[in-house]
């Protein structure tokens, strides 16, 4: 493995997208579809750039090493000076460089929750290419939610950034989706030659996250990813406060935490004809 991008020219001149594999370092199933492919890949149309995002924790096999590199590509003064002086916030200055270079950004992850179902994370402009992907939920408003993402770096300039994830990162599958992502992606790119299916996919517009406000968030029940709650419905406790659903809607994410201020869910609702 290397800090640098690897790069992929076809014979016909075309667009330029980037694939970044390994942002969160214990996240394998991009890096392993990617030892699989490269070897045989051809590119017969415009450029490619491919990155191992975090080296050094993909090495680890850690998430990241000193912050969270999928936060770190926000503006300079949004960051303390220790923070700044992190590897993965230089390792996000790096990134940049090459994400400047690309038009549209496919950002492959996997989830920590066992039996996750695989989705999409990407804003409306992404829908034209996103169709194609082998997923069937769509989820969007995580640049409002998770400042500081590469998809949300790229939509920040005006350009398109996608986000999947691909299952559980102990599921043999993830590697699976990882490596039908990539092909489809780069065939609705125009990069590689195949035949494209549009996929019969439902959105979801995922609106807050809960923060703990103790050190004791307790969840009532175990939620699965894309669980229906009802209105009123016990989320979970935060020491002695009953955290309860606002609203009917859709979960995340959920889990028991022993430290203020972390993301103890994200709420979201179903949304119909979203606009391209």
């Amino acid at each position: 493995m290397t800090n640098d991008i690897i790069e992929l020219n076809g014979s016909i001149a075309g667009p330029t997208s980037i694939i970044l594999v390994g942002v969160h370092g214990n996240e394998k199933c991009g890096v392993e579809a990617l030892e699989k492919l490269l070897p045989t890949l051809t590119i017969k149309k415009g450029r490619v750039l491919i990155g191992y995002g975090n080296p050094r924790a993909i090495e680890q096999d850690v998430r990241f090493t000193e912050i969270n590199l999928n936060r770190a590509f926000k503006a300079a003064n949004l960051y303390s000076q220790s923070e700044r002086e992190s590897y993965e916030y230089q390792r996000a200055q790096f990134l940049k460089t090459y994400l400047n270079q690309a038009d549209i950004l496919l950002d492959i992850h996997a989830s920590t929750t066992p039996n996750s179902q695989p989705f999409i994370i990407c804003e409306n402009n992404a829908l034209k290419i996103t169709k194609y992907l082998p997923f069937v939920l769509v989820n969007s408003g995580f640049d409002k939610l998770h400042p500081g993402g590469t998809d949300s770096y790229m939509n920040n300039q005006g350009k398109i950034g996608i986000c999947v994830e691909c299952g559980y990162l102990g599921d043999p599958l993830s590697m699976k989706k990882a490596e039908e992502s990539i092909l489809a992606f780069l065939t609705a790119r125009g990069h590689v030659n195949g035949l494209l299916k549009i996929s019969k996919q439902s959105n979801i517009k995922f609106n807050s996250i809960y923060f703990t406000k103790t050190n004791r968030f307790h969840l009532a029940k175990e939620f699965n990813d894309f669980e229906e709650v009802t209105a009123g419905q016990l989320i979970g406790t935060d020491e002695a406060e009953e955290i309860r659903a606002l609203e009917s809607g859709i979960i995340i994410f959920a889990g028991n935490y022993n430290l203020v201020g972390s993301e103890a869910f994200v709420f979201g609702q179903y949304i119909k004809n979203p606009v391209h």
